[in-house]
């Protein structure tokens, strides 16, 4: 695993990425932010040795390195779920990747459905912590002792400092914005009524299909991790609508503004 996670990083400095500050992971319907960036270089997954390729329609498929607010940064415009069937080592090769580049912040972006009835669609939320109900975990196997130890610590998986910037990023901005505990779901069914109910009693306030492995990863390396997660509709139990995927997608469009405005503000503090 780790000749392969190399072979991947010395071909991406061979295209001329290098000096990298920040990692950025786009979810679903939140590409616009390559939009704010200076790019520099742009390679598709197919083409970098050992990547998987993303089979999400909705997401791009291509690493993305330039500058944003003045900072360098490597952009996956698109990333990997369990669901796709791909296995937790595969959906976070890119982070173990990003590392050996010299990244040692990662901010990560999702889209979700909203648990907290007190959160609305076209919302944001801070990831303050999160539960992991997909069934495995990346660290699974040998360790790779060259990236970091064998049993982590994950009583702070969301750096705290890093929180605290986005929270008077938004503020200043006039950005109403949430904290929470997000959990990851198996996907690619949607969540039933029951088990929206069984979500709740969890403790969590949103759900989605994926960051939790990435964040794992990104915590064993000792990388310092924000995520936001953009709110793209509410899963009531007792009122729950028919999944409306152009809907979902509108509002992911309609939060990402200050999704994008908030991760500038971030990069330009790191």
């Amino acid at each position: 695993m780790y000749d392969a996670i190399s072979q991947s990083a010395e071909y991406i400095k061979s295209k001329g990425i290098n000096s990298v500050d920040t990692g950025i992971i786009l979810g679903t319907g939140l590409g616009s932010m390559v939009n704010h960036i200076d790019i520099e270089v742009s390679l598709d997954y197919k083409d970098i040795p050992n990547f998987p390729v993303s089979t999400v329609e909705f997401h791009s498929g291509k690493l993305i390195y330039g500058t944003l607010s003045g900072k360098k940064v490597l952009v996956m415009n698109g990333r990997f779920h369990f669901y796709e069937g791909y296995d937790m080592q595969e959906v976070t090769f890119p982070i173990r990747v990003m590392k050996l580049l010299g990244i040692e912040n990662l901010l990560v972006s999702n889209a979700c459905g909203g648990i907290n009835p007190a959160f609305k669609p076209a919302s944001l939320m801070i990831i303050d912590d999160h539960i992991n109900m997909i069934p495995g975990n990346p660290l699974v196997g040998k360790n790779i002792s060259e990236l970091g130890p064998r049993f982590v610590d994950m009583s702070r998986p969301y750096d705290p400092e890093l929180i605290t910037k986005m929270e008077n990023i938004a503020k200043s901005n006039g950005i109403e914005i949430n904290k929470g505990v997000y959990v990851s779901w198996i996907g690619p069914s949607l969540e039933t009524r029951a088990e929206y109910r069984f979500i709740k009693i969890m403790g969590a306030d949103v759900v989605g299909m994926s960051t939790v492995p990435e964040v794992i990863v990104a915590n064993h390396m000792n990388m310092k991790v924000a995520a936001i997660s953009v709110i793209t509709d509410l899963c009531d139990p007792d009122n729950l609508e028919v999944a409306n995927i152009e809907s979902i997608l509108k509002n992911a469009a309609i939060a990402e503004k200050d999704l994008v405005l908030i991760f500038k503000h971030l990069v330009k503090e790191l």
